[in-house]
């Protein structure tokens, strides 16, 4: 057989070292069918035969000089990768794709700006327990160590941060293991990033490797706490409200199955919307107290005993810890340390929600209710209240994006992915936006990191490239990621991104005003969008007032391919209940000197006339 001798195949076997220079490289490389990675290669190869190995689908990121040996090899494997404009979308890519498919999303940065730009993305995904592994490639270390290397920031500690662990590999040997080490600790208990440096001189190293699957690490069950909190669900006088967090996603048959054994009010976190079909009699809608739909609110009123299941009790999720106490709490989480942080436990259950669901199911008769005919009556003549006062438009001067809200949930698809960005909306979204399946509405909740729906979306479409996958945004939201709208073009990826445009930060308005009666640092530059668009290579939409909402929508979505679209709006004076419950708490933890500082300022302001906003 004839070999082709190239400055490259030269080069790559003298990296070999005892492999002859004219033998091409990784030519013994595999991956066999039980998911073993062996033969003689280089580590960027070995790496990549990992990461096939663990099910990896997509690589989000941007090649540099520390890892452009390892994206070769991911082009000569062909793992697909998605090349983005900025590495904060590379993780919040990561972090949309895992959330629409359970699975860890993957990353690939360098060190130094790389790793820097994508924190942000990270500390979402840690902050929301979104699984994902990050793959930095680290400055030269060993006996290549050189001081002053180009991107010679601490990558440890920053990684540190925002993940859950950090895996540093200090020979080419330990890759595989350690991305494999870095799937399952990603997917492991509540999940999170996890952080796997490798520096890029082990990336043409070679070695023979003979790497295994890792065991499983099992389920913790405490088998004790279970017998108390299935004793005390045994009390049938006790009524039952459920609040369902993002660890039901993937457990929504048994959730809906307890939930009628139960007969009880069904409420989510924001994270946790969909768990349960929000059409199901038993669903109420999110939160159960003051900041969610109102039906949840009442619903639970008269529950004694909240189950509370894969959930943390979040200051977003509760509104700046609103929840009305109740007399039992039973709190299921994967992570013991989440428990008895907020609220107090009669009992905490450390295990995995589905696991817990499944062994109390195997007890439902000892802790079956009654079918209540009066609750689910009730529970549907709530929903219908919320229906008819979220119907009633509330904006004078543009459109009103709970009206925009609900057209776009007629509208789309029954399987379509939603994203929903940090906008004021946010909260009428997680009220009014009905999800009846989980996985298919994503909202960032605990970081709060404004622009996430733009590339969290597109890795929601990269994983289904069939479904419809569409976007509520901001437009100060927009700006922070627009640009990445340009790789939706490129790859010919059909997201339908919807930007709320007010030329303002409103959410920032509504919170200052209240506060200080006037605003600061909120007005956005005008923008061109149709031109933007152009730029980008998408399709241009506009959606303006006195359009019929869900004829204008359906254009949009009926368009090929990406479209940005427009939807000219006026927030008018629908209230926000998370930010009235917000705003309840937070003036009842004041000091009485704090509270008489607010109301003399207030009182001042009241009296200028002169407008003072911008």
């Amino acid at each position: 057989m004839a070999t082709n001798f190239t400055r490259r195949t030269i080069l790559q076997g003298l990296a070999v070292g005892a492999v002859p220079a004219l033998l091409p490289a990784n030519a013994e490389a595999r991956v066999k069918h039980d998911g073993k990675v062996v033969g003689l290669m280089s580590g960027a190869r070995a790496l990549v035969e990992t990461l096939l190995a663990e099910g990896c689908e997509c690589v989000f990121g941007i090649p540099g000089a520390q890892e452009n040996e390892l994206w070769d090899a991911m082009k000569s494997r062909d793992l697909p990768y998605l090349f983005v404009t900025h590495e904060f979308s590379a993780s919040t890519m990561a972090d949309g794709y895992a959330r629409a498919t359970g699975k860890p999303g993957v990353i690939s940065v360098v060190p130094g700006p790389g790793l820097t730009n994508s924190l942000t993305g990270m500390g979402e995904a840690l902050l929301d327990s979104i699984p994902m592994v990050c793959i930095v490639g680290d400055v030269a270390r060993g006996e290549k160590y050189r001081p002053f290397q180009v991107h010679e920031l601490p990558m440890e500690q920053l990684l540190k941060a925002v993940t859950k662990e950090v895996i540093s590999v200090s020979t080419v040997d330990e890759i595989p293991c350690a991305i494999r080490t870095a799937f399952m600790k990603a997917k492991e208990g509540e999940p999170g990033p996890v952080g796997v440096l490798v520096p890029y001189n082990l990336f043409i190293e070679a070695t023979r490797f003979n790497s295994q699957p890792l065991p499983n690490p099992g389920i913790p069950f405490d088998e004790a706490c279970f017998a108390e909190a299935l004793n005390l669900l045994k009390k049938i006088n006790l009524r039952v409200g459920i609040y369902a967090g993002i660890g039901c996603q993937d457990f929504s048959d048994e959730l809906t199955t307890l939930a009628e054994v139960l007969q009880a009010p069904v409420a989510t976190s924001v994270s946790g919307k969909g768990a349960i079909d929000e059409c199901h009699p038993l669903a109420v809608g999110w939160g159960y107290g003051p900041q969610g739909t109102p039906t949840a609110e009442k619903a639970f009123m008269a529950v004694d005993l909240v189950l509370a299941i894969g959930v943390k009790f979040s200051e977003v999720s509760t509104a700046f810890y609103s929840l009305p106490p109740k007399p039992y709490l039973i709190h299921v989480d994967a992570k013991a340390d989440n428990m008895n942080k907020i609220k107090k436990a009669t009992v905490a259950v450390h295990t995995d929600a589905g696991f817990f669901m499944r062994k109390l199911l195997e007890n439902e008769s000892a802790i079956q209710r009654n079918k209540s005919d009066k609750l689910t009556s009730c529970i549907a003549s709530w929903k219908a209240e919320d229906a008819r006062a979220n119907a009633k438009p509330n904006s004078k001067c543009g459109i009103d994006p709970m009206q925009f809200i609900l057209a776009l949930r007629k509208t789309t698809k029954p399987d379509a992915l939603t994203y929903v960005d940090v906008t004021l909306s946010e909260h009428w979204a997680a009220e009014a936006f009905t999800t009846r399946r989980p996985r298919h509405y994503f909202n960032p909740t605990d970081n709060q990191a404004m622009g996430w729906s733009i590339p969290a979306s597109i890795g929601g479409q990269k994983a289904f490239p069939n479904r419809q996958v569409v976007t509520i945004t901001g437009d100060g939201c927009f700006l922070m990621s627009a640009m990445e709208i340009s790789t939706t073009a490129r790859e010919c990826l059909p997201v339908k991104f919807f930007v709320l445009d007010d030329q303002t930060y409103h959410y920032m308005q509504k919170l200052q005003k209240q506060a200080y009666l006037r605003t600061t640092a909120t007005i956005l530059a005008r923008m061109n969008y149709e031109a933007l668009a152009k730029g980008f290579g998408v399709d241009y939409h506009e959606i303006k007032p006195g359009d019929d909402f869900e004829a204008s929508i359906q254009i949009a979505l009926d368009k090929k391919g990406p479209v940005l679209t427009r939807v000219i709006t006026d927030y008018g004076q629908r209230p926000v209940r998370w930010i009235d419950a917000v705003k309840d708490r937070y003036t009842k933890e004041l000091s009485g000197r704090q509270k008489l500082k607010f109301m003399a300022r207030m009182g001042a302001r009241a009296l200028d006339l002169k407008k003072d906003n911008d």
